[in-house]
């Protein structure tokens, strides 16, 4: 996270990630604080939030997990696009030759979307 001065205001700029990208961060952050002219943005930037490019280590895997089955108050489809978060984030072309299904196949289970046709 970042932050600029606008007059007497703080603007916090959210772009951030980890060391590996602190050089990069810090110029998407710049790139922001630049674009704060004339007390309005010129231009939004929205870019869309993917758990799965932040799940680096099956630490973190894990307790994203533990953290969406507490949350999910029974609800499957949320689970299964958690576990789709963590398959993506693991290398679902991996997943998919460790499991011997396609990666289509995977994506569609695991998307949170579709239900499944097994019978309980």
């Amino acid at each position: 996270m970042y932050f600029t001065r606008r007059g007497n205001e703080i603007v916090i700029l959210l772009a951030g990630g980890d060391k590996s990208t602190q050089d990069a961060d810090i110029k998407t952050a710049q790139g922001l604080s630049r674009n704060l002219k004339d007390n309005a943005m010129t231009k939004a930037i929205i870019s869309r939030y993917d758990v799965a490019e932040h799940l680096g280590t099956t630490k973190e895997m894990a307790a994203y997990l533990d953290a969406c089955i507490e949350e999910a108050d029974g609800d499957a489809a949320f689970i299964a696009k958690a576990l789709g978060d963590i398959a993506r984030a693991r290398g679902m072309s991996q997943i998919a030759r460790d499991t011997g299904l396609s990666r289509e196949s995977l994506y569609r289970a695991l998307d949170g979307e579709h239900r499944s046709s097994a019978k309980h």
